[in-house]
């Protein structure tokens, strides 16, 4: 059991920085003090209590990123219920499902959001209360609620008549054993399951990144991940509000520039993204650059190299705010040519490796001492299993367990059972190997290998990596057909292929990339042909393509 009680952890912070900014809408003026939190909070407990809601009961949270988002996060979890996390991109149907299925019996929602739902068919929702002013959305509240809200001045006046101060922020005494978290996962196989996270599992992620990312009160964050899934949950907002820190929150992740411009306001101290980020920014202002006959040249020369890389490293880092000590990448894989340059110069990142079940993180390692092509090392709080009889070379299934894990699926013994064994290890459906030190390096989902045809392991993603490297290739799915052969379907850069006007030659681009790619592939590996795909692939909230929703057509 982790020492530091999780709820106490914001119980602290909250007092200790009661005059510290917290949280900003990049967006809009709304924004809070730690204290001005602390005491939203309090008026929220007003109303969870009038309503009826007891320890352990869930409430359900659905609507975009905001600091009003996680005001209502942070009330839920400190008055003593269970927090359920909707994806904002989940459609209506969907989330329906999910706040029935969680038995939660109050929903905090924004308005735009609720506008697509039915309140007839949230079955076990007693009370809607608006994130965008915490006033009543529901049709027929209860009575009891409609009261308390009504009066609710008037009753923050009477529990405090000589104000709200840093004395009054006393919240729920949870055990680290109890569950606080039920976060319903969107993975590459398609189906939600609602992971049972304990408050043990997220305080075991806070205070491993407490103890090694270094941040500081007063310091500042830019949240661009989606807060309801665990990774932007746990470290662009978790992690922060812990220490002090001040979290502008972007809202729905916008064009690239808009990204860049929110960075240079902004200059956050720690950034936490996904790879696919960086690698557009490689791919539109780095490799331009690199590919230039010139600096081919200038880049063989020892003594100029390092001054090339050392602007180009200097360059990216005022790209992204210029003060942060360390970029921290994960939810997908990182394309391999990517990691090289910034290895290369020397840009300060790595890469985490996790999954909703862990709370989510399973490994990390900081810049200065990680290793290339690794996603880190397994926690101090975990436990680390590769199953195949030579870990340090043979890729098998990645198995963890430890501080971190989760409870079990909610209300899916069957998949909990199949998920976690009888030793009570996590069977993560990563392929992987490791080396003495624990670091973890990644092969592929084992869902998504593929078997040649004398049964060679194929691991797709390392053929889309090699693929997405080459001219007018914006992402790339391998698939194999009926005869076992591989083929891949491909969403082109369409910006690259306007910008060069090739439109009427794509085509045959694609049958030169394919003949490209082949050159440095195994004969079993090699693609037959090259589909173009006219649309985006549909992905995940980490940004990973949702592989079960592709085919090649017979």
């Amino acid at each position: 059991m982790i020492q530091k009680n999780f709820i106490k952890l914001y119980e602290e912070s909250f007092t200790h920085n009661f005059d510290l900014p917290a949280l900003s809408d990049y967006t809009s003026d709304i924004s809070y003090t730690y204290g001005e939190a602390a005491r939203q909070i309090a008026r929220l407990h007003l109303l969870y209590e009038a309503a009826g809601v007891k320890r352990g009961d869930k409430i359900a949270v659905f609507g975009k990123n905001s600091s009003n988002w996680c005001v209502g996060f942070m009330s839920v979890i400190t008055y003593g219920a269970v927090i359920v996390p909707v994806l904002a991109d989940f459609k209506p149907a969907e989330a329906h499902t999910i706040i029935t299925h969680s038995d939660s019996i109050m929903l905090l929602v924004d308005n735009q959001t609720m506008e697509g739902l039915s309140e007839a068919e949230l079955k076990s929702v007693k009370n809607i209360i608006s994130l965008d002013d915490f006033g009543i959305l529901s049709a027929k509240p209860e009575a009891a609620l409609k009261k308390a809200h009504n009066e609710l001045d008037g009753l923050f006046e009477k529990k405090f008549p000589d104000g709200f101060s840093k004395e009054h922020i006393k919240y729920a005494e949870v055990d680290n054993s109890e569950v606080v978290e039920i976060n319903y996962t969107s993975g590459t196989t398609g189906f939600s399951k609602g992971v049972v996270l304990s408050a043990n599992s997220l305080a075991g992620n806070v205070d491993f990144a407490m103890r090694h990312m270094e941040l500081n009160p007063g310091e500042r964050m830019l949240a661009l991940l989606p807060l309801a899934h665990v990774y932007g949950c746990a470290f662009d907002f978790l992690l922060p509000m812990a220490k002090g820190v001040h979290v502008t929150i972007l809202g729905k992740l916008p064009a690239t520039p808009v990204i860049i411009k929110a960075f240079s306001e902004i200059r956050p101290h720690l950034i936490m993204f996904v790879p696919i980020f960086f690698e557009k920014v490689y791919k539109k202002k780095l490799m331009p650059i690199l590919q230039k006959g010139s600096m081919k040249v200038l880049t063989k020369i020892p003594g100029i190299k390092g001054l090339i890389y050392g602007k180009m490293r200097k360059s990216l880092i005022e790209t992204f705010g210029g003060r942060f000590r360390e970029a921290v990448l994960g939810g997908a894989a990182l394309n391999a040519e990517v990691e090289d340059f910034l290895t290369k110069i020397k840009f300060p990142f790595t890469i985490g490796y996790g999954m909703t079940e862990c709370g989510p993180l399973m490994s990390y390692e900081g810049f200065a001492t990680t290793r290339k092509g690794s996603s880190g090392k397994i926690l101090d709080v975990m436990e680390l299993k590769i199953d195949s009889d030579k870990p340090y070379t043979v890729p098998g299934e990645i198995l963890v367990k430890g501080e971190n894990l989760m409870e079990g699926y909610y209300k899916n013994e069957e998949a909990t059972k199949a998920a976690i064994d009888k030793d009570g290890w996590l069977c993560t459906g990563d392929l992987g190997v490791t080396d003495k030190d624990g670091f973890i390096y990644i092969k592929g989902r084992s869902k998504s290998m593929l078997l040649g045809p004398s049964g060679q392991n194929i691991y797709p993603e390392e053929i889309e990596t090699k693929l997405c490297n080459l001219p007018y290739v914006g992402e790339a799915v391998v698939l194999m057909n009926n005869n076992h052969k591989l083929e891949a379907l491909v969403y082109p850069d369409y910006d690259q292929v306007k910008a060069d006007k090739v439109e009427s030659e794509l085509e045959a681009k694609m049958e030169e990339n394919r003949k490209e790619v082949n050159n440095h592939l195994a004969a079993y590996e090699s693609l037959l042909k090259i589909h173009i795909h006219e649309e985006e692939f549909e992905k995940t909230p980490k940004q990973s393509i949702k592989r079960f929703l592709y085919k090649l057509e017979e």
